[in-house]
């Protein structure tokens, strides 16, 4: 039986401070394996600019997943247009849609007080940290709208909060195939 000995980066706290980090270690490891797809989450473009303006890799498909419409407040995105335009402008895709584990059963646990299955998914999902239940979801996000393939290796970045604190390897699943969905590596997370 073979063994697999890699690095993985462990930050002392969560948050946007290890963006940064985040960004080398995904170029590292783009440069290193080859890795071909790249789903990262981004509320007001900081990281994907970031990513953007790190990875030299054109061939790479890089996915930005945002915030829903009326994600804070009616009516709003937070995603700026202008930096909208300037993501696309670096080469990423942007999908923005609602998250998987917080649309509709948020909205029924509000009103009716209950828990609800993909509720206690992401609750689940959290116990590994916000920014591995984020990349989770994002890599699923990114397969229903068709902009990853399905099966595939796929290094996901997210965070808590704000910025970047989490990169996995995933193998990727729709939603639909959730139970499909495979952690295969951890790349770098905060010890929480």
């Amino acid at each position: 039986m073979g063994m697999i000995i890699k690095k993985t980066v462990y930050f002392e706290k969560p948050g946007r401070e290890n963006t940064g980090d985040c960004v080398s270690v995904v170029k590292d490891a783009v440069k290193e394996y080859g890795y071909r797809h790249l789903v990262l989450a981004t509320t007001t473009g900081d990281t994907a600019l970031a990513m953007g303006a790190a990875l030299n890799a054109p061939d790479m498909n890089v996915v930005a997943v945002t915030h829903s419409a009326g994600f804070k407040e009616p009516n709003t995105m937070d995603l700026a247009h202008d930096i909208r335009e300037q993501i696309i402008s670096t080469g990423i895709k942007i999908f923005t849609g609602p998250m998987l584990t917080h649309s509709l059963e948020t909205s029924l646990n509000h009103k009716f007080n209950g828990i609800y299955p993909t509720m206690i998914i992401g609750q689940s999902l959290k116990r590994f940290g916000e920014g591995s239940k984020v990349a989770l979801e994002i890599v699923m996000m990114a397969a229903d709208a068709g902009l990853i393939p399905e099966g595939e290796e796929v290094l996901a970045v997210a965070g808590t909060a704000r910025g970047a604190d989490t990169v996995l390897l995933v193998r990727s699943a729709v939603s639909k195939r959730f139970l499909e969905l495979r952690v295969l590596e951890v790349l770098a997370k905060p010890r929480v």
